[in-house]
């Protein structure tokens, strides 16, 4: 929690009402008014039911008591007419329970659909500044909350506004005097309501946030449970879940302290204006004040009872409202955050060669070019190479705080270039600004001679593949997590990719070799097999340009072995950027760059450097080692 939410709280962003209800009526309009006619039905047939007491009392009753041989033929109907209206409400509020319960599960649909959605076209950026667990916690706890608002606390609403409504105009008809009496005793109930209802809500709204800190920690811990185990740090993992699990306790009890008060107090208050108005009608009508039938006063006190039951249903319902509205206000939070942007209008488009020209075609060649029109209407073709450039780039992945400096380098088609460094020196960040995770703050990078601001990002990221140190296998089978970014390949091109990466024999002893389900990251796969399909995923991209991320730096020396050539066969003829520790699997690269504290502080191929006797030399030999 940031010192401007301690300081602060989280708070419910304006509007967040008017645009829930606008996804209410934006796909589900016609069955919201029949939700709402049903509603209005339903409050108009208790209403009804209970006015109708009066002539069931006056009409009916009444006039048998002390007749000799009553005959209740005329009482039976009237019982059967009232039945009749309360049916009617039954009826209808099921059917608008079981409508709005369908309607709040397509609206969380279309909720979670434009979430995803929206989490697509976020930056890197976001991912790193939000844990996954919170973001999770979007799509479960506060998507939840919406469901029961949605479903229970929107159509107890508007048919307690709908009751109030019918129900004082049938008062005012029955007994002026009376409503007024019951009216300035619900004023009462309403104030008492808002006092307590704005003291639990700030602490429901902290309790969303908390709920959200406490599943991000667990996602956490199950993610790095080895390393918990490894570290021996489970005592302090539940301190540390103590804290976070205290705080949602304490933001819970506070916030249902006041809604548990809260309702007794609102059903009391409601008991005791029913006495009193009894009273009250009594004594005013045993001293002539006004005239009270029986049916009058019997069908006046069920009506204060639905008079004060929709306040009391309000008052109950507040909690679920004001979670719900906390949950959408960190929806739409989500939902509002900036997109990545991309202004680039340069595509990347198969081609081929005819008369010594480059041809946009619909048929799948090996040959790729980048779409480039200019403002003149002109339109160019320029050979995707893999000629990546860089001029004097700054980046600081906060504006107050610069990461690199005046970085410049150049990789040809078919060269391979390594950084090393420290960790922290700027060579991942290096590949992130190629492959625009981050934009840069100044300088320029080329790629086949365009500035890359101008290549749409999607094109820009389908021309390289990545081999990270952390390989992330999805659920599927392996043929799957190969094919993937690629799903219109053949099982022949698979395989073949597969064989390219030197995975293909290890897979056929797979009991159901290609389709080999995978779960939990590929987790019964060692770490150089996942390697390997990683290595394969990328291959059967066939992309110019390869960016290797300490890909080896996690496995061990045998299993390095078999990677590294499978590698060695994917890197032919491609533009290469690597990032080792091992400096072993870089000394034939075309040249190394040696970055210190985001500057490159040497330059040149592994015997150039090794004369030079410098940082990489101290490094090769073991004088200086890399943390």
């Amino acid at each position: 929690m940031n010192k401007d939410m301690k300081k602060h709280g989280p708070k419910i962003e304006k509007g967040t009402i008017g645009r829930l209800l606008k996804y209410i009526t934006k796909n589900h309009k016609k069955k919201f008014i029949f939700v709402i006619i049903c509603i209005i039905l339903s409050s108009v047939a208790n209403v009804l039911g209970s006015l109708f007491l009066q002539t069931l009392i006056d009409d009916y009753i009444t006039p048998l008591l002390g007749v000799q041989n009553p005959v209740y033929t005329g009482l039976l109907k009237a019982i059967g007419v009232m039945g009749l209206i309360y049916l009617v409400g039954i009826i209808t509020a099921y059917v608008y329970n079981r409508v709005m319960a369908i309607i709040s599960q397509n609206v969380l649909k279309d909720i979670r659909d434009e979430m995803f959605i929206k989490m697509q076209a976020l930056p890197i950026r976001y991912f790193d500044t939000h844990t996954h667990g919170d973001i999770m916690s979007h799509y479960t706890n506060d998507t939840d909350t919406l469901r029961q608002m949605i479903s229970n606390s929107l159509p107890q609403f508007v048919s307690s506004a709908i009751t109030i409504i019918s129900v004082f105009c049938s008062m005012i008809y029955l007994a002026p005097i009376l409503t007024v009496f019951v009216i300035l005793f619900s004023i009462i109930t309403i104030i008492v309501t808002r006092l307590i209802g704005s003291k639990s809500a700030k602490y429901f709204i902290n309790q969303q946030y908390s709920l959200g800190r406490v599943n991000g920690f667990i996602e956490e811990m199950i993610s790095g449970q080895k390393v918990v185990k490894v570290f021996t740090h489970e005592e302090k993992a539940k301190q540390d879940f103590d804290i976070l699990n205290e705080q949602l306790n304490d933001d819970m009890f506070k916030a249902n302290r006041y809604v548990n008060i809260l309702m007794p107090i609102a059903n009391n208050l409601g008991n005791l204006s029913y006495v009193l108005v009894a009273i009250f009608g009594c004594l005013l009508s045993f001293n002539g004040i006004i005239t009270l039938t029986p049916g009058t006063l019997v069908a006046f006190l069920q009506l204060t009872k639905s008079f004060n039951h929709p306040i009391n249903q309000i008052s109950n319902q507040l909690n679920s409202v004001i979670m719900a509205l906390a949950g959408a206000s960190r929806i739409f939070k989500m939902m509002d955050e900036e997109p990545e942007h991309d202004e680039g209008y340069v595509t990347l488009v198969n081609v081929k060669k005819e008369n010594g020209k480059l041809i946009e075609t619909d048929e799948k060649t090996n040959l790729w070019a980048w779409k480039h029109p200019h403002h003149d209407g002109t339109l160019d073709y320029v050979e995707l190479k893999g000629h990546i450039e860089l001029h004097e780039v700054d980046f600081g992945y906060v504006p107050e705080k610069t990461v690199l400096y005046d970085i410049s380098l150049y990789a040809k088609p078919g060269q391979k270039i390594a950084f090393v460094g420290a960790t922290g020196a700027g060579k991942t960040t290096i590949t992130n600004l190629i492959n625009r995770f981050y934009d840069i703050e100044d300088g320029k990078i080329r790629y086949d001679g365009i500035n890359i601001n101008k290549i749409k990002k999607d094109s820009l990221r389908k021309s390289l593949g990545i081999v990270l140190q952390d390989t992330y296998l999805f659920t599927g089978t392996i043929k799957d997590n190969i094919k993937y970014g690629c799903d219109n390949a053949t099982d022949e091109q698979v395989i073949e990719a597969a064989k390219l990466a030197n995975a293909h024999n290890f897979i056929e002893m797979l009991p159901n070799g290609y389709d080999t389900m995978l779960t939990a990251n590929g987790a019964q796969l060692s770490q150089g097999q996942r390697q390997l399909l990683a290595i394969a995923r990328v291959a059967i991209n066939n992309p110019p340009v390869m960016i290797l991320d300490e890909a080896t730096s996690s496995i061990d020396t045998r299993t390095e072995k078999i990677v590294q050539d499978g590698m060695d066969k994917l890197m032919e003829g491609r533009t290469v950027l690597v990032i080792a520790h091992r400096l072993s699997t870089i000394r034939n690269s075309k040249a190394i760059m040696v970055l210190e504290k985001g500057r490159i502080i040497e330059r040149g191929n592994h015997e150039e450097l090794i004369q030079q006797k410098g940082k990489y030399y101290q490094l090769y030999t073991g004088a200086f080692e890399l943390e």
